[in-house]
């Protein structure tokens, strides 16, 4: 029977000793979860503050991409203006332009017209002084 007290005191012993390495075990285990609960706890204010971050980010990209919408809207309708102001212009030195050609073209008619002109009053200036010239040749004669 001894051997029976001797085997349940062995038994007892590794019992007593199974339980320390198993309260040693979960104490660090035990450890090891406050750790990660407290890593954890971290990790999810950062999310928080990167969370609100982003959020606050996507706000702004949000007006400033209706801010450059807006700016782009009215720069449009700028462009729009200088490009009906160019067309003006073009039609302006278009109407130049053919008016030009129009003076242009009567001049050289009328320079025609006008050289003929000179042609017949040189003409008669000629005759005018031809004519003087005889008139003052039969005078003296009659006086």
């Amino acid at each position: 029977m001894e051997l029976v007290y001797i085997s349940v005191g062995v038994v007892a012993i590794a019992l007593v000793i199974l339980i320390i390495y198993i309260i040693k075990t979960l104490k660090a285990v035990t450890s090891t979860m406050q750790e990660a609960t407290e890593t954890l706890g971290r990790f999810e204010k950062q999310i928080q503050g990167v969370t609100t971050e982003a959020e606050s980010l996507i706000h702004t990209s949000n007006e400033l991409a209706e801010d450059i919408q807006s700016k782009s809207e009215r720069l449009d309708s700028v462009v729009e203006t200088i490009h009906e102001f160019g067309e003006s212009v073009h039609t302006i030195n278009e109407s130049f332009q053919q008016m030009s050609e129009k003076v242009s073209t009567q001049t050289e008619q009328q320079s025609g017209q006008v050289a003929q002109a000179v042609q017949w009053g040189s003409a008669a200036i000629d005759l005018y002084g031809k004519w003087k010239r005889k008139k003052e040749e039969v005078e003296p004669k009659n006086h």
